[in-house]
């Protein structure tokens, strides 16, 4: 899979999924820093299967019906490594997973 890191992801993040075999790169490499959600999903559909972001409120903000790339968001006390860490095997398995289109949401919902 192809998979956009959001900006407001741990860069190890990376690290993880490309030592599984994704090609990966963040909101950064790719030049889209400060891009708003809406600009963002439509940029990223373009060149990018899943998009992995921190951002619990994108199904709210953003119209995803119809999209094609897939989202999946982390959730976590802090965007800190420590706190994100403990999720990275499962967004490997979701990011391996995942179906073009879905959502899928990784961590406690409070």
């Amino acid at each position: 899979m192809k998979v956009l890191i959001d900006e407001c992801a741990p860069r190890a993040l990376k690290l993880i999924l490309a030592s599984n075999g994704h090609e990966c790169l963040t909101v950064q490499d790719a030049g889209w820093s400060g891009k708003e959600n809406g600009e963002l999903l439509a940029l990223a559909e373009v060149e990018f299967d899943v998009l992995v972001t921190l951002d619990t409120n994108l199904r709210y903000q953003q119209n995803l019906a119809g999209r094609k790339i897939s989202i999946v968001v982390l959730r976590a006390q802090s965007n800190r490594l420590t706190h994100i860490s403990p999720l990275f095997p499962a967004c490997v398995k979701a990011v391996d997973e995942i179906k073009p289109g879905d959502i899928v949401y990784l961590g406690p919902t409070t």
